[in-house]
């Protein structure tokens, strides 16, 4: 089982070594993972999340509505009969919740406190320091180099001002209290840099 597990977790390394991956590789996955230990004491199923940390974009082709459902997919396939299907099911909900960053209606109250602190973690590059948000924004544009800049530039304000334009950026209040404000300034910065 142990072989099987790290011959998964080679394979995702290899996803994530892309060089197409200027941001959605193994770097943000070690941001998630160092925020995980950090807050693990907060989870209920902290194995889950891990999962899902791992898992969220096993696949990720810019432009694609895809990539949430085929990572979730991917996910479900190579962990079937290596962990218990309910971590693996409550991984692959946590995952497919990064389409919205809202935690799905219905869900059992453990695993939406969890999921919520996984959208949080998977979002905290947001309200990161100026420095690092710069290279998150400045990779960003580099996976979307096959958009023209004009159209980069109008759509680029768009993207930034949904989240700007929400109520609450974080659903827990532990993210909330800590990078609501920053977050919000890094993304007006990023929206007027880009013309918005």
């Amino acid at each position: 089982m142990f072989g099987a597990i790290a011959q998964r977790l080679a394979g995702l390394r290899a996803r994530l070594a892309d060089p197409a991956r200027a941001y959605h590789g193994q770097r943000h996955i070690d941001l998630l993972l160092a925020l995980h230990a950090e807050l693990r004491d907060h989870l209920h199923a902290p194995d889950a999340v891990e999962l899902a940390i791992w898992y969220h974009d096993a696949i990720y082709v810019p432009m694609s509505s895809q990539n949430e459902i085929e990572s979730a997919a991917l996910l479900r396939a190579e962990l079937a009969g290596l962990a218990a299907p309910a971590l693996i099911e409550s991984a692959a909900v946590m995952v497919l919740a990064t389409r919205t960053h809202e935690v799905p209606l219905g869900l059992a109250p453990t695993l939406a406190a969890d999921c919520a602190w996984f959208l949080d973690m998977d979002l905290s590059i947001l309200g990161a320091d100026a420095e690092t948000f710069a290279w998150y924004d400045k990779a960003i544009r580099i996976e979307y180099s096959g958009v023209p800049e004009a159209e980069w530039r109008a759509r680029r304000p768009r993207v930034l001002g949904t989240f700007l334009a929400r109520e609450r950026l974080y659903l827990t209040p532990y993210f909330h209290a800590r990078l609501d404000a920053p977050a919000r300034a890094n993304l007006r910065a990023a929206i007027a840099a880009a013309g918005g």
